[in-house]
């Protein structure tokens, strides 16, 4: 077993001089492997980076959300009694539902409320919503001056609201929102916290609405049949599934659904488009594994015909130690670890590019970090197996050398 790893520490070392020997040829070499380990982890790096990045948009966006609502008469039977979701059913369901996740609940009270601040008034288009202190984080809004709505603002009816981007544009032009009290539906209310900007769709929604607590709004605006509804973001994306089911048992239980009966409610997930778009980068990463092969076959059959080159001049080296008593065995696996030590420096050249291109993208797109463990494996996987496959051939040839016939080569 000792001679056994002498001997390959040797070859290692004869290896490396008839390597440093031909310097420019090794480069070139390790170059072309280089190449090819580049572009297949450098793309699937920056492909973990879209996905990482996708996932964490989308969820900041409510992806990895459902929502519970009222169900429609459009979505069953019309002669069924579809029941408002009340505001002690969320109550309950809150306190109750022990799933990992963030739960608020909500009601948007007004579609077409006057928002006024002094002698400025908005367009009777604004939505008014009602909202808990996690309302944020499940539905992809976030603050861009001021503070969030508290759960203290909650329990003790405080007068506050966030408002939307565009409305706060519209009622604030050269002086900041926050800490001024604005009117609505003759109700005096102080501004906390301005949205950033997410959209309208549809003439309603993102940026001219407002958001107050949830207790106030139904003091101001109350509604003898409101809904509310209840949405849930899970805290990871393969959670969802689990969270939908344990949530409709739940509401299903404290509605009293009968087990032969429908839900009477709906749900409605938010993951699809993440979904999709993640789904189509698996073509992204199957195109870019076919382009990093191709780039690793044709720098292997390069590698081929550079050792075969190799062993055409160094005959009489060859010769020389067949004469001495070195067996087949030792000078094939001389000019296999050749190939492989080649390969392997031009893998972990391609490793360390790929990781700084494909992180420079994630840089760009302002994701973290990332070290492809995955593709740094496969990448040193595939350098071996080039090596060996590159190299056989030509350490086959070497080893098969008649020493006598070696001598006499010129």
């Amino acid at each position: 077993m000792a001679n056994k790893k002498s001997l390959t520490k040797q070859n290692i070392l004869i290896a490396l001089s008839a390597i440093k020997s031909q310097m420019l040829r090794a480069i070139l070499s390790m170059l072309i492997i280089a190449i090819g380990i580049t572009a297949l982890v450098g793309i699937l790096t920056s492909i973990d980076a879209i996905k990482s990045s996708i996932t964490d948009e989308f969820t900041s966006m409510g992806a990895n959300t459902f929502t519970i609502l009222k169900k429609r008469r459009s979505d069953g039977d019309d002669d069924k009694k579809f029941e408002s979701i009340s505001y002690r059913e969320v109550l309950d369901f809150k306190k109750l539902y022990n799933f990992p996740s963030t739960v608020s609940i909500s009601d948007q009270v007004s579609f077409n409320s006057t928002v006024k601040y002094k002698s400025k008034k908005s367009n009777p288009n604004i939505s008014i919503q009602a909202v808990d202190q996690f309302y944020l984080s499940t539905s992809g809004y976030r603050i861009e001056f001021g503070r969030n709505i508290t759960e203290n603002d909650v329990r003790a009816n405080s007068r506050v609201v966030l408002l939307g981007k565009e409305l706060a544009k519209t009622l604030f032009v050269n002086e900041s929102a926050v800490d001024k009290i604005i009117s609505i539906a003759g109700g005096k209310y102080k501004v906390i916290g301005i949205l950033k900007e997410k959209g309208n769709a549809s003439g309603f929604g993102g940026d001219r609405n407002c958001l107050m607590p949830i207790s106030v709004a139904r003091q101001q605006f109350p509604l003898p049949d409101a809904s509310y509804g209840i949405s849930i973001i899970a805290k990871r994306p393969e959670d969802l599934n689990p969270a939908i089911s344990e949530a409709t048992g739940l509401l299903r239980a404290l509605r009293g659904d009968e087990l032969d009966e429908e839900d009477s409610f709906r749900v409605r997930r938010s993951d699809n488009l993440a979904s999709i778009l993640i789904e189509n980068l698996q073509y992204v990463t199957v195109a870019a594994t076919v382009i990093g092969l191709i780039t690793l076959l044709g720098a292997a059959i390069g590698l081929m015909n550079i050792m075969l080159v190799s062993v055409t001049e160094r005959t009489k080296e060859i010769g020389t130690r067949k004469a001495v008593g070195a067996k087949m065995s030792t000078i094939r696996s001389q000019f296999l670890i050749e190939a492989i030590v080649i390969c392997q420096f031009g893998g972990l050249v391609g490793i360390v590019l790929g990781i700084i291109i494909g992180n420079v993208i994630a840089a760009l797109i302002g994701t973290n970090f990332i070290i492809p463990w995955v593709w740094i494996f496969l990448g040193v996987t595939l350098c071996l197996i080039t090596g060996v496959l590159a190299g056989f051939y030509p350490a086959q040839k070497a080893a098969k050398l008649d020493p006598v016939e070696a001598l006499r080569y010129d």
